[in-house]
This record gives structure tokens, sequence and C-alpha cells, in this order.
């Protein structure tokens, strides 16, 4: 992980390298977070000495959230959909693209998932992909953004079908876009500066 971190800023420079002179770079996190009915209990305020009741629902429908922040200023990129393979995330780069600026670079930095690094993926042109190190979510900044999300927008709920699901996904995102401090606040990595 410290050798990745390390390593970075010339994995950036080469691919600044291979591109136009002066063309700004945009350093990107990506993942997807299933949301569905059989969902998680979050801790909660309560008076001391009492023991709140949360909803547990064990039905099984979900959606996903595909995810990408540029933390350095403080946007995103999303997508609810059905399930994870190489054509739904052909979509979610696509959808990344074009919330990168006009003329700028994208630099993707995303876990070695199966339908993330198979051939057979769509990358536009405005992106370059940059896998995580296996086994290290702890780099990626939006399994943060997952958390906070959960803990304050999606968890405690009891969801009545799968169009609610994909809903208040929906909402939940916008409401995280809404805040680009919050974005920068929670998705800011030092060794990611892209310097």
């Amino acid at each position: 992980m410290e050798d990745f971190k390390r390593g970075f800023a010339a994995e950036l420079a080469k691919i600044k390298a291979a591109l136009p002179r002066d063309t700004p770079i945009e350093v990107w996190f990506q993942d997807e977070a299933r949301i569905g009915q059989k969902n998680k209990i979050t801790r909660r305020w309560a008076r001391r000495g009492t023991r709140p009741s949360a909803p547990k629902d064990q039905r099984t429908k979900s959606a996903y959230i595909f995810g990408a922040i540029c933390p350095e200023l403080g946007k995103g990129a999303g997508l609810v959909l059905p399930f994870c393979n190489t054509q739904t995330m052909s979509l979610h780069l696509a959808e990344i693209s074009l919330a990168i600026e006009p003329g700028a670079h994208g630099v993707l930095l995303m876990d070695q998932a199966g339908w993330h690094m198979t051939g057979k993926l769509e990358v536009p042109d405005n992106i370059s992909i940059v896998p995580l190190p296996p086994k290290c979510p702890e780099l990626n900044p939006v399994e943060n953004i997952w958390q906070f999300m959960r803990d304050n927008w999606l968890s405690n709920r009891i969801f009545t079908s799968h169009d609610n699901i994909v809903d208040l996904c929906c909402e939940a995102w916008n409401r995280l876009i809404d805040q680009p401090w919050r974005i920068m606040t929670i998705g800011r990595r030092k060794w990611a500066r892209g310097s």
C-alpha cells in the first residue's frame, strides 16, 4: 500500500507525458455499493439505559450505486443500476467522462474487480484507469463515501420495493453531489493530489 502511494506521482507523470502539453488532470476514485432490503443497522443516539428499535428486513431485492468522486474539485458522477458487469461499468465510465471538464483528462483509480479490468470495457478517450492494489480498500475514499451515505441516509429503514431502493439511492447520491465540501472533506488524500 505504501509503495503504491509513493509510486502514484510517477504513474501520474507517465500518463501526463502521453497527453498533449498542459492538459489538466483530474484524479477520480470509483467504486460500487450494493444497497438492498437486507439492510444494515447503524448506531443511533438514544437516552442512556434505553434500547431503541430499528427495522430489519429479510427480503433480498437490491440495486448498485456506481459512484465516482473527484475530491479536489468536489464533484462526482454516479448511476444506480441493477447489477455489476462490464456493460454497466462501461455506462458508468461514460457518465464519469461527461463529468470531466472539457479539455481535461481523468485519471480513475479503482479496485481490480473483474468488470473493471476486462479488455471488453469501453474506456472513453478522456479517462486513464489506474488499478488500486488488491486488498487495499482503505486507499479508495469512495469506501468512506458509502459509509457516510449508509450511516446518514440509507440504513435503519425498510425498502418497500425495488423502485423504492432505486429512488432512495438516487436521492442519497444527489444529496451528496449537492454538497461538494463533503466530497472534498471525505475524499481528499495527500498522496493523490496529483502534483
